[in-house]
Order: structure tokens, then sequence, then C-alpha cells
């Protein structure tokens, strides 16, 4: 099934998301240097003419000179969009473009999306087949039914890469990974299960002809369309229906599910109705996988057979059938081979990997995401689409499947030193980072957001409630507050809670709690009523200080300093731990952990000892294993001088407490990053480059911080505040809305602070 959305959004969001920052969802960057006339030589006239003739020579060398081998064009004519139906060729770019992102969040696949202004197979065909020479593979989507038949086999004919209509084979390789799963639990034999398939169209056929290629005998599946059960004596059947047509007494769906073992839905809302799956055998298997309502809702299903297993296309059921399990791994797969082609043998080798991996044990970071220590059942019969396994498990097998067929054009000779090649492409940083969010959806919390006025700060909280993720608690006057949920489009806006600190019913316990804390630092009573009335982080501190919020996000109007003395003025450190900030800098395949960039002016050695434990700590968290470098100008006393004393000692810190961790120091950058460096000395501790820099002083850290943000070209997240009694993230004043979002959902699942 196509993916899901997580969660409710106005129009107006979704439109906003899309134009923003620029418009759209992808874009093309150089991979090469493009800095000097030497470098454009070489990537254009006279240097390119080089790869050209070699080329020329060897075709293969295409793969090793350009972009083609991990290169895939997502190519649609818009006449079957995402269950809207026939929209045209442009209306369907959104969600091309939408597919490219997911191609390389997944898998590392670069992917361009093509939309043919064409209803013409032929003409469709033509266009495709000519582009050969470019992509090396071609993913269709959103093609109605049955020319989509005829594109994908004529293309499959004519070309020689590889060529999947996702629709169809990306809902039947991950349907017949959950449906493995179910009988495996039930303890069927696929040879003899009794299948209902429910539509006839393109993924149901799909999907047919899968389940059979895995074991299932024709004349034990009964497939039905609108018209009733699809059978030899039908007339006015095309050649795609025929294929599964069989002999049956049955006249209606009904009469097929009398006694059958798994319905396997592809059709249409309600479908199913409950009296006829209590007609089906014990511990029936259903798959109910109409968008965005199933054939029959899961509660409806277990009332009349609690002893069902059930699956739909949805993310807030158990088992969704999510195409991302497949589909870029897939490819990637069949991309690093070379093959010529996506065969059955690596469709079933992809369904059978996908199967595997649910039975193996569910990693930790999964089972937070689920919120629940959850493992291989009737509620897990299908892996998350965030299980950064995927990635190793799925392609490999994709890619031995391809060799032992024989379409592999480029066989691997180690397929363990593949894995490895696969796992680290990608950064764990983003497998987390949607683990957390998911970690937040299944135990929302109440943040409050402190400067609700902001259009910013609204749309993460409008987007912090549409997606589950919690409930927001506003903090500003009512009615500025109301007009602006009015304005940005909210759904239902009168439902947002809005807290004025100039009328809110908690104001009295508030001034006693505050001025409990502040009447020894020369504060009256007075002041502080006023403090409470008038400064927002102060009362929005409170709000989370007496119970009545469970996290705060805040910073937008005010700079990182004035906000935190706010806060801290209510809320106060850890037991025992030491308040600072950390900047998390993404790269593709890379995060690296700074700190402290925020409060510490010139931490001693106890605290710079504190702050790398911490860190190293949060970088678990997110999913690396923490390499930590105590920078300074000075490498190994090379120059010396007077601010490495203290770094020196966090280091002898370390040494007697044996915290579990690699650590080096004191060192400049580049002999903590750059390998070539690292090896002149030789007696290091690190195994490979940093990822966590613990910095000697607030002014290097936050100076470095700031100029990677603004210059490396990286993602940032920060800075995070870590080490305070409650939830508190303090955004940068430049922060956009995602980025407000984001630490809003850090603070409410707790990964960080």
């Amino acid at each position: 099934m196509d993916e899901e959305k997580p969660g409710s959004f106005t129009a107006r969001e979704a439109l906003f998301y899309h134009e923003t920052i620029r418009p759209g969802k992808i874009e093309i960057i150089a991979s090469k240097p493009m800095a000097t006339q030497r470098d454009l030589s070489l990537a254009y006239s006279p240097g390119v003419a080089v790869p050209v003739e070699a080329i020329a020579a060897d075709p293969s060398l295409a793969a090793r000179y350009t972009a083609r081998s991990n290169l895939v064009a997502v190519i649609s004519n818009g006449t079957a969009i995402l269950g809207l139906g026939n929209l045209g060729a442009l209306a369907s770019k959104p969600v091309m473009e939408g597919k490219a992102v997911l191609f390389k969040r997944f898998a590392d696949v670069d992917s361009i999306d093509i939309e043919l202004d064409t209803e013409d197979p032929d003409k469709f065909i033509e266009a495709v087949a000519l582009m050969e020479p470019t992509f090396g593979g071609i993913n269709l989507e959103d093609i109605k039914a049955p020319e989509c038949f005829i594109i994908e086999a004529a293309l499959r004919e004519r070309m020689n890469i590889p060529i999947m209509h996702d629709d169809q084979h990306g809902t039947a390789i991950i349907s017949a990974a959950g449906l493995l799963n179910a009988c495996h639990i039930t303890g069927r034999d696929l040879k003899d299960v009794k299948i209902v398939v429910n539509g006839a169209g393109a993924a149901a056929i799909a999907c047919t002809a899968l389940i059979k290629a895995l074991g299932v005998r024709h004349d034990n599946v009964i497939m039905c369309d609108r018209s009733g059960p699809i059978t030899r004596d039908r007339e006015n059947l095309d050649q795609w229906k025929s294929a599964h047509a069989v002999d049956t007494d049955a006249t209606s769906l009904e009469e097929a599910l009398v006694g059958a073992d798994i319905f396997l839905g592809l059709s249409a809302a309600g479908a199913l109705r409950p009296e006829w799956v209590a007609k089906m055998a014990d511990r029936p298997i259903i798959f109910a996988m109409a968008n965005p309502t199933p054939e029959i809702m899961p509660d409806e299903a277990k009332a009349v057979r609690p002893d069902a297993i059930i699956a739909t296309g949805r993310s807030d059921f158990p088992n969704q059938v999510n195409n991302v399990l497949g589909f870029p791994f897939i490819f990637r797969g069949a991309l690093d081979v070379q093959a010529t082609a996506i065969n059955e043998e690596m469709k079933v080798a992809a369904a059978r990997a996908i199967a595997q991996l649910a039975r193996e044990r569910v990693p930790d970071e999964v089972a937070a995401a689920y919120g629940k220590n959850h493992k291989f059942g009737t509620d897990y019969i299908i892996p998350a689409p965030f299980d950064p396994r995927l990635m190793e498990v799925v392609s490999s097998a994709v890619a031995q499947a391809a060799m032992d067929s024989g379409v592999a054009k480029a066989p691997i000779a180690d397929m363990d030193a593949y894995r490895l090649q696969l796992k680290a492409r990608l950064n764990p940083t983003s497998s987390v980072l949607t683990n957390t969010y998911e970690i937040a959806r299944a135990h929302p919390k109440r943040v409050v957001f402190a400067e609700a006025e902001e259009d910013v700060v609204l749309r993460a909280a409008i987007q912090f409630r549409d997606f589950g993720y919690g409930k927001p608690i506003l903090v500003g006057r009512t009615k500025a507050v109301a007009d602006k949920l009015h304005q940005l489009g909210a759904d239902n806006p009168g439902d947002f809670e809005i807290q004025n600190s100039m009328d809110c019913p908690y104001i009295p316990e508030m001034v006693d709690y505050l001025y409990a804390r502040m009447q020894r630092k020369g504060y009256t009573e007075r002041d502080v009523r006023r403090m409470v009335n008038q400064e927002r982080n102060v009362f929005a501190a409170l709000l989370v200080a007496l119970g009545h919020g469970d996290a705060l996000i805040s910073g937008i109007t005010r700079t990182f300093a004035q906000t935190a003395r706010e806060v801290n003025r209510v809320l106060d450190p850890k037991p025992g731990a030491i308040p600072f900030g950390i900047h998390m800098l993404i790269g593709k395949n890379h995060t690296t952990f700074l700190a402290d960039t925020t409060i510490n002016e010139r931490p001693s050695a106890p605290e710079l000892a504190h702050i790398a434990k911490e860190t190293a700590a949060v970088a678990r968290r997110m999913g690396h294993e923490p390499r930590v470098a105590f920078l300074s100008y000075s490498t190994f006393g090379n120059p010396s001088g007077q601010w490495l004393t203290n770094i020196r000692e966090a280091v002898a810190i370390l040494d007697t407490d044996d915290p579990g961790f690699e650590y080096e120091g004191e060192m400049a950058p580049d002999a903590a990053l750059n390998p070539k460096v690292m090896a002149l000395y030789p007696f290091s501790r690190l195994s490979g480059p940093a990822n966590v820099l613990i910095m000697p002083g607030l002014q290097s850290a936050n100076l470095s911080a700031k100029l990677l943000r603004e210059l490396a070209g990286n993602d940032t997240i920060g800075p995070m505040l870590i080490g305070m009694e409650k939830p508190v993230q303090i955004a940068p004043m430049t922060a956009i809305a995602p980025e407000v979002l984001t630490l809003a959902v850090l603070a409410s699942a707790g990964v960080v602070g």
C-alpha cells in the first residue's frame, strides 16, 4: 500500500510545507568540487571528453564514471494518483517528488521524477524506453489498469534495466511477507491455504501472482471483482483476470469466504462484512488493504473473530502493509549488481527477507517507537518501516537473488563487505529521529509553547497536535492566539488550550511558588507577581513546574541566554547535573555532536568530563557509538598553552571513571576528524573520526556551531538543552516551524534533556 500519512493536517499546512524554503521537495547538488576553473574544466569541457570516449569504447564504464548506476526515474502519467483518480500528469508531480525523497531517505538512491502527459500506452512506452541511457532503473507509479500491465510488460521486454510498477509489486511483496508470517504463526502450509482476493486491479493481480510464486496453489485462490468470483466460464475477461480464473460453486464474495483461511482485500471501504468474517476458518488471516479506509476495521473483525490476524494499509493499526518497506531496498540491491531486470526471484527474495526480519528480535529503538517491547506475533508480522536493518537485509537478499538468477551484470564478490557498505550508506540518526516521533505519538505529552503568538511557533504547535505527538498548551494573549489559529487554518481552533498570564486561574499558586524561590534573592512579592504576569518564559516554566504541562519550548523572541535566565528562575538542573547545550550536525551518512555550545563559558575539568559523558549518552540514544574528542588548538601538547590544563584533567578523570566509550584529547579538529592527520598519531585511542566534539569554552563552541550551521550545508538540530529537571528546549531565534516542532518532539519523547 502507499505510504499512509501518520496524522491529519490542514490543506493550508500541506501547501505551506510544499512552498516553504524553496518550492517542491527535491533539488540537485553537485557531488564534485565546482569552485575553481580547473574544477569546471574537469567537470565539463575539455575534461569530460575523457570519460565520454571511455564509455563509448566500453558502455559498462558508465556505472563508474556517471551517476547512472545510482539513479532511478519515478515516472507517472497521473491516471491513478494515490486513490484520487485520474488528475493528470502535472497533478501527480508532488507525489512523484515525494517518492523520490523516499528513495533517498531510505536507501540513498538518487531519484528524479518524470511526469508524462499522455494516456496512450504506446507513447508512454516509447518515451520511457528512449531514456534507458540516463537511468539505472525505472519506478512506474500511479498508472491505471490495465494500461499499467501493458506498459510494464513492454518496458521489461525492451529495456535492459530494472523496471517495477510499485503500485503492483511493492504491495505484493510486503503483503506476501506478512502472509508468510501469518501462516507461520497459525501453523498453515502455503500449499494448503484457501485464499479469497477481493479486487482485480493492478495490486490485486500482482499480489495473487506473487503468492502463487511462493507456493499457493492456483485452484486454492478465488479472485473476486465487482461481479463476484472470477470463474473460467465468465465472459469478457481480459487476459490478466483470466489468468487467475478458477472453477468454483461460489457466486459471491460471501459464499467464497466460507471456510477460507485468508482474505486479501485490495478493493473498497466496507467491502468485508463482519458476518462474513464469522464464516471463515479458525484463526482467519485478514489483509484489509483498501486505503484510507480498509474493507473492514480491525475492531469490527476482532469483535466476531478474536482469533484473527489482521493487517491494513494504515499506520495507526498493527501490521501496516507499507510499500516503503520494499521499493527503496529492492532498487538498492538491483542497482548495486547492475541487474537487467527485477524478476520473480528477486521479488520472492525480498518478501522472504522482510518476513524473516520480523521474526528476529526487535531492536530497542524499534520497540520504543511502538511504545512497548514488541516481538514477533499476531500484532507484529511485518517490520516497522523505520527498522534500520531493512537496508542491509532486504537489499542484500535482492542482490543475491539477482546474481543467482543470472540478471546481475556486476556480481558482488564479498557479500559480507557489501552488507557493511549498506549499513554505512545511511545516517542512523534519521532512523532514530523517526523512532523519536513514534515514541512521542505513543506517549503523548503536554508541551507548553511559550511564544504562541508567533507564526513559526504556532505552526509547529498545530502540527504537534495534528500529527498526534501530544497536546500543545499555547501561551499568549487569548484573542491574538485564537485569531492566528483561524488565520493559519487550524482544524477545530477552539479545541486548543490557551493560557494567558493575565487571567490564568493558576496565577495565585504560581506567585506563591516563585516567591518562595525568589524571596531571599532580593525580590518582593509584588516583583514576583509582575514577573509572572509579564514574562512569558517565567509564566510558561511555571506551568511545567506546577504540573500543568510536561515540557517547554521557547526561544524564538529572545536570545538563548535571556530565555535560559528566565527559565532558570523557575526550574532547576537535575540533581548532580550541569545544564549545557548540544548542536547535532547531520550529514548524509554521519552525525557530529558539538558541546557545550550554549551555557558554560569556561568549564572546569569535572564539568568537561560530565559534558562528555552526557553528550556521549545522547549520541548513543541517537544510534551512534560515541568517539569523543576534547578539542583544542593544541594536539597532544604541540603547541602548548595556558588553556590546556582543564582539558588534560578532564581526560584524566575519564581515565579513572572508565566511561565505556572511546575518548581522546587534547587535539585540534583535524587530528580528531581527518584520517590522514589522525595517522600521524598512531597512539591515539580513537578508532575512527570523532563524532562527539567537546569544546574547551563557550566562545569557541558557539562560534563553531553557528559557522557550521551557516557554511557547512549539513542539517542542524539544536541547540538541544541537556540537564534540566523538566524537559526544556530553547530554539534559536532564526528557527523555522519544522525545527521548532523537532525540538518540541525531542522534549516530549525524552530522547534528550
